[in-house]
Parts: C-alpha cells; sequence; structure tokens
C-alpha cells in the first residue's frame, strides 16, 4: 500500500470517517439532486425521451443507439448513463478522458456523442507492466479492434495508460472532464488510487471536473484498506480528491441500491454484471446458488462530482 493510502486509513478511522460526512449512510427514499425520488424497487430504465432519442448528437441518442448490445442497455437501470453523464456536466465539444473504461460500456455511449459534437474522447487504458498482465492485454486487444473498427461512429479514438508508472493523461490544463467509473477499488487495491487523483488533478483545464460513480461500502467500519470486497467508503473518496487539489460539488443518489448489503460471498462481483459462483481466478462453482444475489440487482454506488479550481 502506498504512504498515501496507510495516512489516509489512519486518520480517517471510525471517527473521521463521521466527521468527514454521513452521505454514504444507507437509507431508502434517498432523493437525487432534482428531488425525484429513487425508487429501490424499479426495475427499469428511466425513460427516454423519444424526440430525444430521434435527434442526432443527443446523450438519448446515443443511449438509445442500435450498435450498443443487450447487455449493456440492460444495464442502463443501474447506472442511468443520461443522468450521470448530465450530472458530470459533459457537453458535444467536451474533451473528456474515461480511465480503464474496461469492455467499453461507457465508450460506446460517450464516443459517439462526442464524435457527433466535434469532442475527443481519451481511453486510458491499464499501463502495461515489464510482463504484461494476460487479461489485461486480451482486454485492451479486443477493446481496440472493436472501437477502431468504426472511426465513422465513434471518431479518432485517443488513448492513454494509467499505472504505477505512467506518465501524463493528457496535455496539463487540456481536459474538460475525466471520468473514474467503478475503479478506484483497483487503484486502492495496487496502491495508485493517490497517483490517479492527482494524475486527473493535471490533465483537468481549471473548472474541469470529475466524476465518480463507485461501489459504496457502509459507513460505521474501518475501511478495508485493500478494498478487496470491490466496497470503497465515501469520505475517504472525498478525502482522497481534495488532497488532490480538488473540490467537493454535489452528489447524487441515482445510482443508489438500498437492497445491497454488502454482505456477499465474493465481494460486489457476486451480483450482476459478473455474478461470480467462486472467489475471483478461481473456477465457477455450478452448484452455487446466485438467485438472491440476482435479485438484489447491481451494487449500491455513490455519484460525486468535483471541480478543479479556477
Amino acid at each position: 500500500m502506498s504512504v498515501y493510502n496507510r495516512r489516509a486509513f489512519t486518520r480517517l478511522g471510525l471517527a473521521g470517517v463521521f466527521a468527514l460526512g454521513g452521505s454514504g449512510l444507507a437509507a431508502c427514499g434517498r432523493k437525487r439532486d432534482d428531488d425525484v425520488v429513487i425508487d429501490p424497487d424499479a426495475d427499469t430504465a428511466t425513460p427516454i425521451d423519444p424526440k430525444l432519442a430521434a435527434q442526432e448528437g443527443t446523450l438519448e441518442w446515443a443511449v438509445s443507439g442500435n450498435w450498443r448490445n443487450a447487455v449493456d442497455k440492460g444495464r442502463d437501470k443501474y447506472r442511468h448513463p443520461v443522468e450521470m453523464l448530465t450530472f458530470f456536466e459533459i457537453k458535444p465539444k467536451d474533451t473528456v478522458i474515461d480511465m480503464w473504461p474496461g469492455a467499453g460500456y461507457m465508450t460506446e455511449i460517450l464516443a459517439p456523442y462526442l464524435n457527433k459534437g466535434k469532442g475527443q474522447y481519451i481511453a486510458a487504458l491499464i499501463e502495461a507492466g515489464p510482463v504484461p498482465e494476460e487479461a489485461a492485454a486480451s482486454l485492451e486487444a479486443k477493446y481496440r479492434a472493436h472501437f477502431d473498427a468504426d472511426k465513422k461512429r465513434y471518431g479518432e479514438l485517443t488513448y492513454a495508460a494509467f499505472g504505477e508508472t505512467s506518465g501524463a493523461l493528457a496535455e496539463a490544463d487540456s481536459v474538460d472532464c475525466v471520468l473514474f467509473l467503478l475503479v478506484i477499488h483497483d487503484w486502492i487495491a495496487k496502491g495508485i488510487a493517490e497517483k490517479a487523483f492527482a494524475d486527473a488533478f493535471a490533465a483537468l483545464r481549471p473548472g474541469g471536473i470529475l466524476g465518480v460513480e463507485q461501489h459504496r461500502a457502509d459507513i460505521g467500519n474501518v475501511q478495508d484498506p485493500g478494498a478487496t470486497t470491490g466496497y470503497v467508503q465515501e469520505p475517504l473518496v472525498k478525502q482522497m480528491a481534495a488532497e488532490a487539489g480538488f473540490q467537493f460539488v454535489a452528489e447524487s443518489e441515482m445510482n443508489a441500491n438500498p437492497k445491497d448489503d454488502k454482505d456477499h460471498p465474493f465481494g460486489v462481483w457476486t451480483l450482476p454484471p459478473q455474478r461470480l459462483t467462486a472467489p475471483r481466478g478461481q473456477a465457477p462453482n455450478p452448484e452455487f446458488d446466485g438467485s438472491l444475489y440476482e435479485s438484489i440487482g447491481e451494487s449500491d454506488r455513490m455519484t460525486l462530482k468535483f471541480r478543479k479550481p479556477q
């Protein structure tokens, strides 16, 4: 673990967690910033205005796109992409860095949207080490092959790398928004969370936005220093951002899930969409009954917005 993480966890403890705020406490009936009550039993995505979906270049058009696969569209009810990207103030002409975009759930939305608006999508992929991880290398190869094959739709993607020894994500003070979407737990585990916030701060223009979506641990326990369950306490994320120089702007409960009690045998990966039936790295267990976890849906998440000071 990095010096920063040891210091952060030592300072936070239980008292520090409460001192930094109780907004991460799980509760039913929480509200989004627009005062729309989140129904914890809702099982459908927020309806998209068909008129906006028909207008090329809108977020609604990008989310409704027939190029998106059914699996990704099925996740929209948990991730609320139109609302979340609007909350992060992303505009068509913006330059946006998506950190460790995985298989490309958000790329399928943002790349066409920014391409139509003459903006720029930057995919910050996992930095290859001296001995590249086979899974990461395979994921990157598939990602590049898919998105580079259709430049008319996705535009000319720009690639960067992020990891322990990676350099700048982009030219300093040049980016409008950086996205940390369900990745902070991985960086804590690798001891590079401090670097992620610092690199994002350097790339953002003054006034630029850092948007965070992250599996949220309950307040009241000491943060697992390795984030081995995938859940991270909200006050810790806010503290890391503040120490990097960011100003906290707002939070939304759009991605909250009160059904998620965070008590799962294989961490957050027991839940959809991973649906693990055995510990990570082990062979699936065909006898494991995942029906309970399927009924929970995807994880309870914080959705936070930070700004680089003007």
